[in-house]
């Protein structure tokens, strides 16, 4: 072969890889295009089921009856963080293919743990009831939940094959399943007057559904065996993810549980209130967008152009549905809470609720971010901001909790959301995305609509009218000045996004 011929051939295989490369971003976008409409159309009746529940609860159930929910729950998903050490987020992560000596060395590790965990929640069962007073309904709350912690560990591994290939119009059922099955018994046990007992049933049973509707969808043979060399490799990655998650839940379900001897549990409950409205738009778009960004982001961490403009794509998308929802909510959450009588005993949560929902409008961002940062593996990054969280959430919250109560602890929220601006900075530096068009044109246009429809009150005898004809003012004021301020490319882009869905239907 001459010297023509070889740099012939080499061009041909340059160009052949050059091909794949553009080939396999396209199918990431697509994938992840389609992921993110999938999880979002496919998961909208339940989270309409959801917010309905969460309405039915809040009317039969008193707040510290909810306030019992959130503190034993918090016990549990404090353990839950250390039953993993990262390898799963680690799996997803991997450039390379899995093989099964990497599933079953994670599940063999995660299962020792979780068995561990389980032993000390019931070793210690008795000395958190007489802490915190728990009645005996409450402790077998406790241990629903520990059972449920048990079930959602063997989900682990189907759960990663799916999120590994960006099936997650599969993935999507056992949620649905679950979520349907949670609050459907919740609400009719609480209805019959069960009381704190209304969500240990709801627990098991969702537990167990989403145990069965999982290995149906994703069928994994259950296999232990332990790999030195794949334990090695996936802790790289693994410890210092896990690190940061084992920060958020110290800085989190820890303070929680650490608030309910400070401010006691109707305050929990009341807090809890305030926090699962404010948060309703993040748990509806995006928890769903990050489970696609995550694994998509880390699959075009070498491909700098198409990573900037899906982290645009990300932060848009997001700011664009979420911060309207919360401008809107906030507004009209003074009317709302009188349109039923006995959701008047809400009405002390109203400030609370404002607060959480200026940290939700942060944490679209500052998610995004971390997001970002831990699927380039940027992981000592994430890690800093964790550790800077943690610290403000720690100086601040049993402060403020201690001197104005439940309140307090809403204000110390708001004023460690503003911080995200570090993430922000961080996010940046790696990529030089866009800042005007996906945040603060949809924030502009959110406020404006909030203005709006703060100044318009017509005077109907009918509160729900009243309610209703400015949440449709709302509705299309937005739009217009959404249109205004970013122009045509908001309907194509919106066009596209349709496209794409189509053309995988």
């Amino acid at each position: 072969m001459d010297a023509f011929e070889v740099s012939n051939s080499a061009k041909m295989e340059h160009m052949e890889v050059e091909t794949e490369i553009e080939i396999e971003a396209a199918m990431i976008k697509r994938r992840s295009l389609v992921g993110v409409v999938s999880l979002v159309t496919r998961s909208f009746f339940v989270q309409a089921v959801a917010l309905a529940s969460t309405f039915l609860l809040t009317v039969f159930l008193d707040p510290k009856t909810f306030g019992i929910f959130y503190l034993v729950s918090a016990f549990i998903n404090f353990l839950t963080y250390f039953s993993d050490i990262g390898l799963a987020a680690a799996l997803i992560q991997k450039k390379e293919k899995l093989e099964e000596k990497d599933l079953r060395t994670t599940f063999t590790i995660q299962q020792g743990l979780v068995l561990f965990l389980l032993t000390i929640i019931i070793i210690f069962s008795p000395w958190i009831k007489q802490l915190y007073g728990l009645s005996s309904e409450a402790t077998f709350l406790l241990y629903s939940l520990a059972l449920s912690f048990f079930f959602s560990s063997l989900k682990t591994i189907p759960s990663i094959l799916l999120e590994r290939n960006l099936k997650f119009g599969r993935l999507v059922v056992p949620q649905i399943l679950e979520t349907l099955t949670f609050n459907l018994l919740a609400v009719f046990l609480a209805w019959k007057g069960f009381g704190l007992s209304s969500f240990t049933w709801a627990v098991l049973g969702r537990g167990l559904v989403g145990l069965l509707a999982m290995y149906i969808i994703s069928p994994w043979r259950i296999g232990f065996d332990f790999s030195k060399e794949s334990l090695k490799t996936l802790l790289k990655f693994g410890l210092p993810y896990q690190a940061n998650t084992i920060m958020a839940v110290i800085k989190d379900d820890l303070m929680t549980i650490f608030l309910g001897r400070i401010i006691g549990t109707a305050g929990l409950g009341y807090l809890g209130w305030g926090k699962k409205w404010a948060e309703t738009p993040l748990r509806f778009l995006m928890d769903n967008v990050s489970k696609v960004a995550f694994p998509a982001f880390a699959r075009m961490q070498d491909q700098k152009e198409d990573l900037q403009k899906a982290v645009e794509k990300a932060i848009f998308f997001l700011t664009f549905m979420t911060f309207p929802l919360l401008v809107g909510f906030s507004v009209l959450a003074s009317d709302l809470v009188k349109i039923i009588p006995r959701y008047l005993k809400w009405e002390p949560a109203l400030f609370a609720l404002y607060l959480y929902s200026f940290n939700s409008a942060w944490a679209t961002v500052s998610t995004s971010m971390t997001n970002l940062l831990n699927a380039v593996g940027k992981i000592k990054k994430t890690f800093k901001l964790m550790v800077m969280w943690m610290a403000l959430t720690w100086a601040l919250m049993p402060i403020m909790g201690i001197k104005f109560g439940y309140n307090g602890v809403a204000i110390a929220s708001a004023l460690i959301a503003v911080s995200s601006v570090v993430a922000i900075h961080y996010g940046r530096q790696l990529v030089k995305f866009d800042l005007v068009r996906p945040i603060f044109k949809p924030l502009l246009a959110s406020l404006l609509m909030g203005i709006l429809i703060f100044i318009f009150k017509p005077n109907f005898g009918n509160l729900f009218l009243m309610i209703f004809l400015r949440v449709i003012i709302g509705f299309f004021s937005y739009i217009i000045f959404s249109y205004l301020l970013i122009g045509p490319s908001l309907f194509l882009d919106i066009k596209k996004l349709y496209a794409e869905f189509r053309k995988k239907s």
